[in-house]
C-alpha cells in the first residue's frame, strides 16, 4: 500500500497543477527528496507573487515541453533570474495546432464526430504510446540533463498533465519509485482545481454546454488507462523498464545511480 504524503503545495494564482514530487517512495525504501523535482502547468500567466515563489525554489532548469502552437496561444514562460529554460517540444506543432483549433472553434457536430464514443480517450492513449516510442531522444536528454547538473528542476507543458506527466513518470521510473506511487502522483492532475482552463470561442452557452464539456473531458482528464498504456508500451517495445532506460534512453547503470543520488534522500 502506497503511503500518502501530506500536501504542502502553495496556492499559485496564475500557475495550475503545481506540486513538488518529493516524498514519493522507492521500491528499495528510499524517497524522492523534497525541493528537487517539481511539476506544473505552463508559467506564462504567473503573477508577480507566483514568480517570486518559483524563484525561491532555487531552480537550476525549467523543462518546457510545449510546442510552438502552445507558446503562441499562451505566451512564453515568465523569466526567473538565474534559471535556465530548456524547451523540448514533445508533439508535432502543426498537428497540435490543427487539433486545438478544432477544440476551440469546432461546432457540436464536429466535436461529436471526432471525440464521441470513446474516440477522445483513444486519442489520448494513442498519444501516450506515441510519445514513449517516438520521443526517446528528448527523454534521453531530460535524464542526461538531470544526471549532470539540472537539479532542482521543474517540468511543465501546457496543462502539466500529459507531456510533463510522462516525463515525470519516466524520471521516477529511472530512480526506482514504486509504480503505484507514480500513478497516484499522475492522477492528482485530475482534480478540478488543477485542470487546464479550456478555451472555447463563441457564445458561452454553446461553447461550454454540458455536452461539449463532456466530449472534451477525456482530453483534460488524467486517467489511469492513459499512463498504463505508456507503461505497457515500454514493456511491449523494450521488454522492461531497465532495458528501456539503458537501450532506449541511453541511461547507463552508473548514470542511473548518479541520478538516484541527485533526486533521492539519503
Amino acid at each position: 500500500m502506497t503511503e500518502q504524503v501530506p500536501s504542502t503545495e502553495p496556492e499559485l494564482s496564475g500557475v495550475r497543477n503545481f506540486r513538488d514530487v518529493g516524498g514519493l517512495p522507492t521500491e528499495d525504501g528510499r524517497r524522492v527528496g523534497h525541493g528537487r523535482l517539481f511539476r506544473s502547468g505552463h508559467l506564462a500567466h504567473a503573477t508577480d507573487s507566483d514568480a517570486k515563489f518559483l524563484a525561491s525554489l532555487g531552480l537550476h532548469t525549467i523543462f518546457d515541453f510545449r510546442n510552438a502552437a502552445d507558446i503562441k496561444l499562451e505566451g512564453p514562460d515568465v523569466e526567473l533570474p538565474g534559471v535556465r529554460n530548456l524547451n523540448l517540444p514533445l508533439t508535432d506543432p502543426a498537428h497540435g495546432a490543427e487539433f486545438w483549433t478544432m477544440v476551440r472553434d469546432g461546432d457540436l457536430d464536429q466535436l461529436r464526430r471526432l471525440l464521441a464514443d470513446g474516440k477522445a480517450a483513444n486519442r489520448m492513449i494513442g498519444s501516450y504510446r506515441k510519445i514513449i516510442t517516438e520521443r526517446t531522444a528528448e527523454h534521453a536528454q531530460v535524464l542526461r540533463e538531470l544526471t549532470e547538473d539540472s537539479v532542482p528542476a521543474l517540468m511543465h507543458c501546457a496543462a502539466g498533465k500529459d507531456r510533463a506527466g510522462l516525463s515525470i513518470a519516466i524520471t521516477l521510473l529511472a530512480v526506482g519509485v514504486e509504480r503505484d506511487a507514480i500513478l497516484a502522483d499522475y492522477l492528482e492532475s485530475a482534480a478540478l482545481h488543477r485542470r487546464y482552463r479550456v478555451r472555447r470561442n463563441g457564445s458561452a452557452a454553446k461553447a461550454y454546454s454540458p455536452e461539449v464539456m463532456e466530449l472534451l473531458d477525456p482530453l483534460f482528464d488524467a486517467r489511469a488507462e492513459y499512463l498504463s498504456a505508456a507503461f505497457d508500451t515500454i514493456e511491449e517495445t523494450w521488454g522492461g523498464v531497465d532495458t528501456y532506460l539503458e537501450r532506449g534512453l541511453g541511461l547507463t547503470p552508473e548514470a542511473r545511480e548518479t541520478l538516484r543520488d541527485r533526486l533521492l534522500e539519503g
